[in-house]
């Protein structure tokens, strides 16, 4: 056989080597894939506190790095982290929670009377001028809106009863204050260790590639759970603070809540604003200055979060599609719960830098390249 045949033949038999060993690695990773997702749906009723306390962990490890370095000890680090989580629960539990308690039922109870009020607020406006300046018919405007109210209520209704039966009930909550801490205490003591340990078990041909994919998934994460999250914490309390010196009803609840969704992209911020303008015109009405001082909280808020807090924080590290984002918090939610919405952020950066890794092999693979006189040079 002439030697150029038989460099083509050898290169050919090299491209199947080469292919039926990505496939197999393909078929592995989805075979791990599908357990994963079986043992989650399976769990997911009691892998809340587990979950969130390896969330927890994730979330200080940096903490605990620096602490190691200082005291000398990881076992002394971690105790630290668990009395100073404890002893900010307690304060939270002692001061925040019935502040935060007390507001949400008098919101409930009230609820009905704001919407009403806000309804009566809106469709007050004189019928003539509406019709004039866009052709509404007042009639129908408040049609539209009753059934608009009707409808934002059960919607209301149905995400708390989607929220009591994911995970969030007593019990459950229960189980968050006694075994988070606890899991994320031995987490955190034991994290380089396992690392190092999971690490250990990769294929030894394999191991640079695991551990760049597992260094971009970490950077991924890592740039929204602790970027975002912290982010998230901020503007909460920038938000509550702000709407209580406007002197809002409910001000530190809704500031709270708005901050704390707004790892949720544009959601968080965006609620907020409807809820505070809402209670605003209900509360202040006709005093138009003191409703856009409200609105100016938010307003400020998302100018010091996309100038100051987000290139800070978060930076360019995240990698992550609002769009993307998104579908995985909806989608993690509905198939696992509170539960899924504790690993969507992980899951999502993980299946993103998987997607980009499998591409690029793909444009090196044989499948792609071919082997014509038109393939391109590998």
């Amino acid at each position: 056989m002439p030697a150029a045949a038989q460099l083509v033949v050898n290169e050919e038999i090299a491209d199947a080597v080469l292919a039926g060993a990505f496939r197999r690695q393909v078929a592995f990773w989805a075979g791990a894939f599908v357990l994963l997702v079986v043992f989650l749906y399976m769990f997911s009723s009691i892998l809340l506190p587990f979950a969130a306390g390896m969330v927890l962990a994730y979330f200080l490890d940096p903490v605990a790095d620096r602490l190691e370095a200082w005291f000398g000890s990881r076992l002394v680090a971690a105790i630290v982290i668990l009395l100073g989580f404890i002893i900010a629960l307690v304060l939270a539990l002692m001061v925040i929670v019935p502040i935060l308690a007390t507001q949400g039922a008098d919101l409930i109870a009230r609820m009905p009377e704001y919407l009403a009020r806000l309804q009566a607020l809106i469709t007050s406006i004189d019928p003539e001028w509406l019709k004039e300046r866009f052709g509404v018919d007042a009639g129908n405007l408040r049609s539209a809106l009753s059934s608009l109210v009707s409808q934002g209520a059960g919607f209301v209704t149905t995400i708390f009863e989607s929220i009591l039966s994911s995970g969030l009930a007593l019990v459950n909550v229960a189980g968050l204050v006694v075994i988070t801490p606890v899991v994320a205490f031995y987490m955190l003591v034991d994290w380089d260790r396992m690392v190092a340990t999971v690490d250990g078990w990769v294929p030894r041909d394999h191991v640079a590639t695991v551990r760049a994919i597992a260094n971009d998934i970490n950077a991924s994460t890592a740039g929204f759970v602790r970027g975002q999250g912290t982010l998230c914490l901020v503007l909460g309390i920038m938000y509550a603070v702000g709407l209580t010196i406007a002197g809002l009803n409910f001000g530190l609840l809704i500031g709270l809540f708005a901050g704390l969704i707004s790892f949720i992209p544009y959601v968080g911020s965006l609620v907020g604003l409807v809820l505070a303008v809402g209670v605003a015109l209900v509360q202040f009405w006709p005093d138009w200055v003191m409703v856009a001082a409200v609105a100016g909280v938010f307003f400020l808020g998302q100018f010091i979060e996309g100038n100051i807090l987000q290139p800070k924080l978060v930076g360019d590290s995240v990698g992550l599609h609002p769009v993307w984002l998104m579908f995985a918090l909806l989608a993690f939610g509905s198939l696992f719960g509170f539960v899924g919405l504790l690993i969507a952020v992980p899951a999502a950066a993980a299946v993103a830098v998987l997607v980009r890794f499998a591409l690029g092999r793909y444009l090196e693979s044989p499948l792609y390249r071919g082997h014509g006189p038109d393939a391109p040079l590998a």
